[in-house]
């Protein structure tokens, strides 16, 4: 009897071990579907919200594979088309900034600091706000909310941060690693988001 508790705790390791094994290596596929989707430039915040969905699915145990990515990517590319479009245009003053700062303007250091700050505070509200994406949800709701948050909840903030720095830091020491490394912020995003909504 003592023998048959034994294996049955086994069996229920190695099952925990394969089911977060899974789930890392849907991260990494779900990290090369985002990276695909991005390639329209302005998809990116759907890219991401498709991601986060599909990850939520799986985590809970429910079917989802590609064809449900594509219908979530369709769904929410209607209005995430122009918060992408708004990134960039956030990216290019940020950009203006930095020049202004190796031009030696005065006061230029200060104002490339905040721009960065200001710019990394909103990738970080955006990827929160696409971890919560649903299909009858606004951006511009998810987006006001998530802004809440990443004000409010900075250690979750802080989170999503380091999750952006690693996919930095793959994209200089190994391009290619970059890839399949967004679906693990995807993943980090969703669960800074589940950790809020449990407190």
């Amino acid at each position: 009897m003592a023998q048959a508790r034994v294996k049955e705790r086994s069996a229920r390791k190695e099952s925990l071990f394969g089911e977060r094994f899974a789930i890392f290596a849907e991260c990494l596929l779900t990290g090369v579907w985002i990276a695909v989707a991005c390639l329209g430039v302005v998809t990116y915040p759907a890219a991401f919200a498709a991601g986060a969905r599909h990850l939520r699915r799986r985590t809970t145990h429910q079917v989802s594979g590609s064809r449900q990515f594509v219908a979530d990517f369709r769904a929410a590319v209607r209005g995430g088309w122009a918060v992408g479009l708004a990134g960039w245009a956030a990216a290019a003053a940020v950009w203006v900034d930095v020049l202004a700062v190796r031009a030696g303007l005065p006061g230029g250091p200060f104002v490339g600091a905040v721009g960065i700050l200001a710019l990394i505070g909103l990738a970080v509200a955006l990827l929160r706000a696409a971890a919560l994406w649903t299909p009858d949800s606004t951006w511009r709701a998810l987006l006001a909310d998530a802004g809440r948050r990443t004000v409010l909840d900075p250690a979750g903030s802080f989170l999503v941060v380091c999750g952006l720095a690693v996919v930095s830091l793959s994209a200089v020491f190994v391009a290619p690693l970059a890839v399949p490394v967004l679906g693990a912020v995807a993943a980090a995003a969703l669960a800074v988001e589940e950790r809020h909504r449990r407190r």
